[in-house]
């Protein structure tokens, strides 16, 4: 198990110290968020030396993680206050396997809760304290989606004019922008169900419910932004050489005084993945996305080219990326 850590410290449990590796500046890190997950995901990487990160996250928690990843059902994973802590783990555990074979991505960009993946893959926060504020963000999502039903559903096939229609519809919200004429909207079940109804009307040739738990990455997620920036007022941070990708802005930002100010806004923000994307620099040619991996490799590749493209689903897939 891991201790606490002091402030400003950030722990990398048997990993070597990073400033002994190199930067891939031609690489980012792809951080999924808690929709990846599903029953089993943690078996593949059962044998991984790095185990220990389940165990600390469990720690911290106090919530069986292992249990989840090696063999809770589909059902009992997606829990969001379950599922974000399991994803958290699993995606650290990847990112120091890829540090173990001298892999250091320059760039990292996560996925809603993989921003906190990828921020403590950058050294802005340690393991601890990510594990802490997901725990924190991840309760206080499941409370505030009990306080007020809501779900999302996913729109595809649109143009701009039917993104613009979705601005007038009541209680509905643009939670995620994941490429081009492919959104998710959060709302309640009543303006959802209009949607739904109404869908190709308004201009979008699909429209389909997701199996969620709540309407993530909009106003109703307020009660929620307040937990979590009371928690915020009390992490410590580090400090990275890395660059990272918001979602709220789409911008590239690498100080913790940044990142703070970003977090206060990004439960009640549109994901902003299809312009995240895009702001890599072209020299950006390959992606690994770190497990549970699969769904944003497919999201970016639609979005632009890139020369590789890496998804490893258990240990050994990882261990044979060549780059």
């Amino acid at each position: 198990m891991g201790s606490s850590p002091t402030p400003g410290t950030v722990t990398l449990g048997d990993v070597a110290d990073r400033s002994t590796f190199d930067f891939r500046d031609d690489v980012v890190a792809l951080f999924p968020g808690q929709g990846s997950l599903g029953g089993g995901a943690g078996v593949a990487w059962r044998d991984s030396p790095h185990w220990d990160v389940v165990e600390i996250v469990s720690e911290i928690s106090g919530v069986d993680v292992a249990t989840l990843l090696l063999s809770a059902s589909d059902e009992d994973v997606v829990r969001t206050d379950r599922a974000q802590l399991a994803t958290f783990a699993l995606s650290i555990l990847g990112y120091r396997e890829l540090l173990s074979r001298g892999v250091r991505p320059r760039y990292l960009l996560g996925h809603s809760l993989g921003e906190f993946s990828a921020l403590v893959a950058a050294g802005l926060l340690s393991l601890e304290e990510g594990a802490r504020l997901i725990a924190v963000r991840g309760t206080a999502m499941s409370r505030a989606a009990a306080a007020r039903e809501g779900s999302m559903v996913a729109v595809m096939g649109g143009d701009d004019g039917a993104r613009a229609a979705l601005e007038g519809l009541v209680d509905v919200w643009v939670a995620n922008i994941n490429g081009t004429g492919q959104i998710v909207v959060s709302g309640t079940r009543e303006g959802l169900d209009d949607l739904l109804a109404r869908h190709k009307e308004l201009g979008w040739r699909r429209a389909t419910s997701l199996p969620v738990g709540g309407a993530f990455h909009s106003p109703l997620m307020a009660p929620a932004q307040e937990e979590l920036d009371e928690a915020l007022e009390h992490a410590s941070w580090g400090t990275t050489d890395a660059v990272l990708v918001s979602n709220v802005d789409a911008a590239v930002h690498s100080s913790a005084e940044e990142w703070r100010a970003l977090l206060r806004r990004q439960l009640t923000s549109p994901v902003e993945f299809l312009d995240a994307t895009l702001a890599l620099p072209v020299s950006v040619t390959t992606t690994i996305e770190l497990p549970p991996s699969g769904i944003l490799t497919g999201l970016t590749k639609r979005i632009r080219p890139f020369e590789r493209q890496f998804a490893p689903s258990s240990l050994a897939e990882l261990e044979e990326i060549e780059l």
